[in-house]
């Protein structure tokens, strides 16, 4: 085996969840996890893969066999004539979409950040906003995959499709993914249109700014009845990116050092926060810009924070902000972070959040270190009224016997998770909660 082998503390990117696993690796090839693997099981192991530690659960957790990413990486093959990219499962989501830029191609949507590995963000249903274009797993056309007994299976709608449907959202549960092929096209520019609008007025209008653009969201500043909205359109051009001076003054300045000094007032005085927030709510101004793909998407995020997210069926999102609106006004909680909220349409895989319906995502967040658990909890009672269902990699409180109600084809999976694992071999205390034993 050409991988290397240590033993530490692993920490995920929020600092919220830590592990000691008896064993760390860092594989190369293929055959070095699938080498892994086997001599795991047969030393009475657990084995998760861990990415970059975006996750806030601890769905990579494992006193077991920790397998890390870091030398899994690199873009295996390009096929234009099939448009697609192959990428061993450890490439970060960054370097993934250079690549795609390099050979004048690109990904149809993407999350916010670039800092994931492409194995952890499909595997926990890591998505963007978009009418028409879903989530990264969604773009999958093809994946390997590790299973416990130290098979390496090459699995597509033509080879195991049971297993391609499954996996490609499989939370790190049927095996261990070593690369990932994506759907891909010509690299195309997108206009991004941001601007401020009321909390009545961008609810009102919800369903129409979603239907009528491309990409929509908007984030809603707690205390205030004040929204950002950014609406992404496909432009014929010409590029017009945002200038360095103003894109560092808003992005960097303004969103993340400006944004982490008023977080940490409120820390250490919840009572400024309300005022806070009224003063950045109006900060940051109008702006039209037209960028490659990737760039538009996302964004630099160097505040750390905790995360809740629920998918709701999006007829019921206005109701379910509304009533999380009054919650805040009606409690004595003080929430720094505004209030993210997306769309996606519905998609066929088993586990998606999005999977047979079309989904309105709605993520709260909190400073790290500040408490978190009784505005969690009162958003998520909220959402659940509503047939949310929680983002795997965000933290929640739901359990199997809530999921196999909120999934259709949630038996489907754990039928498959008995057949590919029936020894638990993946197993963690975080997929006992929400899978079962």
């Amino acid at each position: 085996m050409t991988s290397t082998t240590t033993t530490s503390v692993w920490r995920n990117w929020a600092g919220n969840v830590t592990a000691r696993p008896a064993r760390s690796v860092s594989p190369a090839t293929t055959s070095d996890v699938a080498e892994a693997v086997r001599d795991a099981a047969a030393a009475g192991l657990r084995v998760k893969a861990a990415g970059t530690g975006h996750s806030f659960t601890a769905a990579a957790a494992t006193d077991g066999l920790l397998i890390r990413p870091e030398r899994l990486a690199g873009i295996r093959a390009i096929d234009r004539a099939a448009g697609t990219v192959t990428a061993a499962a450890g490439t970060p989501l960054k370097q993934l979409n250079l690549a795609l830029a390099a050979e004048g191609l690109s990904l149809t949507n993407m999350g916010d950040i670039m800092e994931q590995t492409v194995s952890g963000a499909t595997a926990t249903g890591t998505h963007g906003t978009g009418r028409d274009s879903a989530s990264i797993a969604a773009q999958i056309a093809g994946l390997e995959l590790v299973t416990a007994d130290g098979r390496v299976l090459q699995c597509s709608e033509k080879e195991h499709p049971e297993i391609f449907s499954a996996a490609r959202l499989g939370l790190g549960a049927l095996g261990v993914v070593t690369a990932v092929t994506f759907n891909v096209e010509p690299m195309f520019l997108l206009t991004a249109r941001e601007e401020p609008m009321s909390f009545d007025k961008v609810t009102a209008d919800f369903e129409q700014l979603a239907t009528e653009n491309e990409h929509f969201e908007f984030y809603w500043f707690p205390h205030t009845d004040n929204c950002s909205t950014k609406r992404n359109n496909r432009s014929d051009g010409p590029a017009k990116p945002v200038g360095t001076l103003s894109g560092w003054f808003e992005d960097e300045f303004l969103s993340n050092g400006v944004f982490h000094a008023a977080c940490a007032l409120g820390k250490a005085a919840p009572g400024t926060i309300p005022g806070i927030a009224k003063i950045s709510s109006r900060a940051l101004s109008a702006r039209t810009y037209t960028d490659i793909a990737y760039k538009v998407f996302t964004s630099p995020r160097r505040v750390r924070f905790v995360e809740m997210e629920y998918a709701l069926p999006r007829q019921e999102a206005v109701a379910a902000l509304r009533e999380l609106k009054a919650m805040v006004e009606r409690s004595d909680f003080r929430i720094s972070f505004p209030v993210e909220v997306r769309v996606a349409p519905a998609d066929d895989i088993p586990l998606s959040t999005a999977s047979g319906r079309d989904t309105a995502y709605v993520a709260v967040h909190m400073y790290r270190g500040t408490p978190h658990e009784a505005y969690f909890g009162a958003v998520e009672e909220i959402m659940t009224a509503h047939g949310g269902r929680p983002h795997w990699g965000k933290l929640h409180s739901r359990d199997a016997a809530y999921l196999a109600a909120a999934y259709p084809r949630y038996a489907e999976f754990t039928a498959l998770r008995d057949q590919l694992d029936p020894e638990r071999l993946f197993a963690n205390d975080y997929l006992r909660r929400v899978l079962g034993d």
